[in-house]
């Protein structure tokens, strides 16, 4: 049987984790500007977007891994925003696999959890 966490409890992860959700929209904002700022620039004379040259593979360098750094925000913002549509329907610190709580040690170390710590092992 699920315990049911304190309503201060879950206010201190809606906290958490909606002051998470800015932190990551801002993350995501500032990348596409950035990589919007290179893509501009890549036309222009002074760089050179052909991957052959030492400038233009450290460009698609650092246009692959600002794209995995954004794709990385996405996942989590989209996990924060779960977790907190779990608070509003009653079932976040409950374990989505077998229902049973998942301990808040877990929840402080990853608030957007949906599993205990048992079924998120068994996953891999």
């Amino acid at each position: 049987m699920a315990r049911e966490l304190a309503a201060s409890t879950l206010e201190r992860y809606r906290k958490r984790l909606e002051e998470e959700r800015e932190r990551l929209t801002e993350v995501i904002t500032e990348i596409e500007e950035e990589r919007e700022e290179v893509r501009l620039s890549e036309t222009s004379s002074d760089r050179s977007p052909d991957p052959n040259t030492a400038e233009g593979g450290s460009l698609a360098f650092e246009l692959e891994k600002e794209l995995s750094l954004a794709e990385n925000a996405r996942d989590l913002l989209a996990k924060a925003e779960e977790a907190l549509i779990r608070i509003d329907d009653g079932t976040y610190g409950d374990c989505d696999a077998c229902g049973e709580p998942i301990p808040v040690a877990r929840l402080d170390a990853l608030p957007y959890a949906k599993q205990c710590v048992e079924c998120a092992a068994s996953r891999r």
